[in-house]
């Protein structure tokens, strides 16, 4: 299966497609499964454990720490790290949100040294940000909206391309992509699409 959408909220046939404990896997397509920060006062390992061991689950997530929206910052960081562990456990790669919490998320990565692939998903940092989450090894995924400096500071074998919520197809994401860095489209498309099936297909 040739996925180019690393993260959607949609039955999408070329998409890696979010979902939480509970809700159906359709025959036919590729999951994340994970319990959102905003979802972490109400999370169900034991749920969500079931679904992981299933072989078109690929991914944990989205999970992550989120400063502006759900439940206390520890409650957040302990559903955290539990999908941490079960990413390391199940070897799948963990796919995260994170919003205005990019330091205590880089200070978990160092303190666990996790080896299965972080990706921040709906990446709109600044360029700094770019260098630094890069620098430290993880993936960043860009939707329709990014940043356009930042995007250039996004090494080749580290970006992806998502369409999220939006109903935008990933084809006019990856054209927006390619225009900021001057070329042609069907090179992101290409790209994006090797570096996420070698993360959910190794």
């Amino acid at each position: 299966m040739r996925l180019i959408d690393t993260h959607s909220h949609f039955l999408r046939s070329d998409a890696l497609v979010n979902r939480y404990p509970g809700e159906s896997l359709p025959s036919g397509y590729v999951f994340s499964a994970g319990i959102h920060p905003w979802h972490s006062a109400d999370a169900d390992f034991a749920c969500l454990e079931q679904m992981l061991k299933m072989p078109c689950v690929r991914a944990v997530g989205e999970a992550g720490l989120d400063s502006m929206r759900g439940p206390s910052s520890d409650v957040q960081t302990a559903v955290f790290r539990r999908q941490i562990e079960l990413s390391e456990s199940f070897e799948k790669p963990l796919l995260i949100h994170c919003v205005r919490s990019f330091q205590p998320l880089l200070a978990l990565r160092r303190e666990l040294r996790p080896r299965q692939p972080w990706i921040i998903h709906g990446f709109r940092g600044k360029p700094q940000m770019a260098r630094q989450l890069t620098s430290a090894g993880l993936y960043l995924s860009v939707g329709p909206k990014f940043n356009a400096d930042a995007l250039k500071e996004i090494p080749a074998d580290r970006l992806l391309i998502e369409t999220d919520d939006s109903e935008t197809g990933i084809e006019a994401v990856a054209a927006a992509v390619a225009e900021n860095l001057g070329c042609p489209a069907a090179l992101v498309i290409d790209s994006c699409c090797g570096n996420l099936n070698r993360l959910l297909f190794p």
